[in-house]
């Protein structure tokens, strides 16, 4: 009777146990299922589910030197780790599969982790006619390309509909300071429009929603040469205005806000570099508001969120000793706190720029500041604004090139800040 007994409690066991599995196989269906339809209207401005941008570029030329996939799955479950569920890339260009390889790398890892996470603002280039060649840009005429990286940017996001959950149509593609491309708002609506029939036509996911990334200016916040009738058209069509703003840059170019005002002059240095990061905030807070008023003046339904903002850790330039003095990993770290802190809570996504260091942008100058607005260095150090981070062990075993992550100065804020100045209040641009 015991054994006849014991095999029953088995057998009943087993069949508690294979109900139990199959719930909680259907519970993680569920929320697989549930992950899969999320849309860019669930996450955007969702404090849950921070954005970064990301380029996975990790040596002196992109042309020469594409990111393995493994190499980018490694960067991934770093961002990951940090809470970022929303990346934003800048182009799909054919021989810079970098965009495509990232989608992939996202879809195993997935396959291989059912909590894993992340989704895709994806980046297509528009230039003018002539852009980057010897013969002198027209901008008011579009390259022919345009319309093959935007067919480009459809085809990824019909292949990955579970991560692609937004197309940008050019970056910083109207502003006229890019002298070597931009193109009129005439450009960036008509593909923007073509892209939205697609939606119509099913032919595209219906809950896609496409924009263009772009300077505050270009969507009407400052210079009012921009507000024309095309760029009216452009912000009723977009599902959403994507924003950039860029305090560190204008610490060169716009440095009133920048200069320590003269009420402040009795203050310690560190008091003045606090108070300078304030006022950098509310640079950033003033800009938004400005392409806020304009954009809600046409279409007062329009959402607005940063596609770009960030602010960099070394300068041999304009921001560096002999200029602005804006560059350092404490301000870096400050900036970060405070933009995140805000958009957290006023719902606003803010794709920080930028999630790692990259040596291409300025590969003749590795001091130059474009190489290093990255949270993580080149070789995976993590920077001041997320140190708090390593000391929360949430990158334990992971590594990048081999690396396990540890922080830059070795972790001593003493050192680190001997290298932060105060505000050049004597500086002439």
């Amino acid at each position: 009777m015991k054994s006849k007994l014991k095999i029953i409690i088995l057998l009943f066991g087993c069949i508690i146990g294979f109900g139990c599995n199959s719930k909680n196989q259907d519970k993680k269906e569920v929320k697989q299922e549930i992950k899969n339809k999320m849309t860019a209207k669930d996450i955007l401005g969702n404090p849950d589910y921070l954005a970064i941008s990301y380029g996975g570029y990790r040596e002196k030329s992109r042309e020469d030197n594409q990111p393995t996939i493994s190499e980018l799955k490694e960067d991934l479950k770093l961002v990951h780790a940090m809470g970022i569920r929303i990346i934003r890339t800048y182009n799909v260009q054919p021989k810079l599969p970098h965009a495509a390889n990232i989608l992939e790398a996202i879809h195993q890892l997935k396959q291989e982790d059912s909590s894993f996470e992340m989704y895709v603002m994806l980046g297509a280039w528009i230039d003018c006619l002539n852009a980057w060649t010897e013969l002198d840009p027209n901008h008011d005429i579009e390259s022919e390309q345009n319309k093959e990286e935007i067919d480009r940017a459809v085809a990824l996001a019909n292949k990955y509909p579970d991560i692609v959950k937004i197309i940008a149509v050019g970056n910083e593609a109207m502003i006229r300071w890019a002298t070597s491309y931009y193109v009129q708002p005439s450009v960036i609506l008509k593909h923007v429009n073509y892209l939205q029939n697609l939606k119509k036509q099913g032919k595209l996911d219906k809950d896609l929603w496409i924009t263009s990334s772009d300077d505050f200016a270009s969507w009407g916040g400052g210079d009012p040469t921009y507000r024309v009738k095309d760029l009216e058209d452009l912000i009723k069509a977009v599902d959403y205005v994507s924003m950039h703003t860029y305090a560190y840059h204008n610490s060169h170019y716009n440095p009133q806000f920048w200069k320590v005002p003269e009420n402040e002059q009795h203050l310690s240095d560190l008091e003045k570099i606090d108070n300078a990061m304030l006022r950098a905030l509310e640079f950033a807070k003033m800009q938004y508001k400005n392409v806020s008023d304009y954009v809600k003046s046409i279409d007062a339904t329009k959402t607005i969120h940063i596609g770009e903002t960030g602010w960099a850790t070394v300068s041999s330039g304009h921001y560096g000793v002999n200029g602005s003095r804006a560059t350092d990993e404490y301000k870096q770290g400050l900036y970060y706190k405070h933009l995140r802190n805000w958009t957290n809570k006023a719902g606003i996504s803010c794709f920080y720029f930028e999630a790692f260091d990259e040596q291409w942008k300025d590969a003749q100058n590795p001091s130059g500041s474009e190489n290093h607005f990255g949270l993580f260095t080149l070789k995976g150090e993590a920077k001041y604004p997320i140190w708090n981070l390593v000391d929360d062990g949430v990158f334990k075993d992971l590594k990048r090139g081999g690396n396990p992550i540890t922080k830059t100065f070795n972790g001593n804020k003493e050192e680190l800040m001997k290298t932060v100045l105060v505000p050049n209040t004597e500086y002439q641009r």
